[in-house]
């Protein structure tokens, strides 16, 4: 099968080296800055010098791009790839974007004679290097059922949630939930800590009681480190509340606490900690005076 993977980011660079474990995958890639593109190359895919040259051929073309805008610009700009397409060809659109622009890209992609899933993932870079992304599908069964073998390469669950941007609509919920849950926990931790509790006692119990969110754990180990390395981007974090915020006002429903959310990281984005994690959201309250 030939499979082309643009967007060779933290997640895409991972997702896409697990699909040369397929020896049955002929893989082309892309990527804006060619350093991700070059690792790949030397890994065994094939280097394509545009996104239009990477979809020549292709089958399958996946995405993982980082915002709408970035979407739009690399489908559909003037050097798009959506006209380069094979007749019939399925875009695999893995990037976190609004459900009213992915049932958008699903119609202007079918208006060209071809097929569109919505796939965003839940996970961050340890489960995309490691092959246990968890697929958020919307789209048609049978364009799920090619793609099948190559997803679970990437990832280690499959949730097909209804047509084309239902997707979408479920990683709303899923990064709200995120978005929140850290906060809370970080704003929480820091109070145990005035209330004399140690770090690395609220970072060893917290994250172990019912009501706190499975993933803390990871990334209390990470706040006791003071290592707030990027595994997913605060600033993309950020993004992605506020393609939150644009979905409820669409929907015509408050998101009060989501909005206080977005505002807090877009503080720790502006004090300069958009390219840490986003657990950086700690470290930027914890310096709040």
């Amino acid at each position: 099968m030939n499979v082309a993977f643009i967007g060779l980011g933290i997640m895409g660079s991972r997702m896409a080296r697990n699909l040369l474990k397929d020896d049955g995958i002929s893989l082309t890639v892309f990527n804006r800055s060619s350093e991700a593109t070059a690792a790949l190359e030397k890994a065994g895919a094939n280097a394509a010098d545009s996104a239009r040259a990477a979809v020549a051929g292709a089958e399958v073309v996946f995405t993982m791009l980082s915002a709408p805008e970035v979407v739009e610009k690399v489908a559909f700009g003037d050097e798009g790839f959506i006209d380069a397409m094979e007749q019939g060809a399925l875009w695999v659109n893995c990037s976190t974007v609004n459900p009213s622009y992915t049932r958008e890209c699903d119609d202007r992609a079918r208006a060209r004679g071809l097929r569109y899933l919505d796939a965003p993932v839940a996970g961050t870079k340890m489960p995309a290097e490691t092959g246990e992304l968890t697929f958020l599908l919307g789209g048609e069964s049978d364009d799920l059922e090619q793609v099948r073998p190559l997803l679970e390469h990437m990832g280690q669950k499959i949730l097909h949630v209804g047509p084309a941007g239902q997707g979408s609509a479920f990683k709303m919920l899923v990064n709200a939930l995120l978005a929140q849950s850290m906060l809370v926990y970080s704003e929480t931790a820091l109070l145990g800590e005035k209330l004399g509790f140690s770090r690395d006692f609220l970072m060893d119990t917290l994250p172990n009681l019912p009501v706190t969110a499975p993933f803390l754990k990871g990334k209390a180990e990470l706040i006791k480190e003071g290592n707030y390395d990027a595994q997913f981007p605060l600033e993309l974090m950020l993004k992605d509340l506020h393609l939150l915020d644009l979905t409820a006002y669409e929907e015509r429903q408050p998101l009060f606490l989501a909005g206080l959310a977005k505002s807090v990281y877009g503080q720790a984005n502006s004090a300069g900690h958009g390219r840490d994690d986003f657990a950086g959201v700690f470290d930027y309250l914890e310096k709040l005076k």
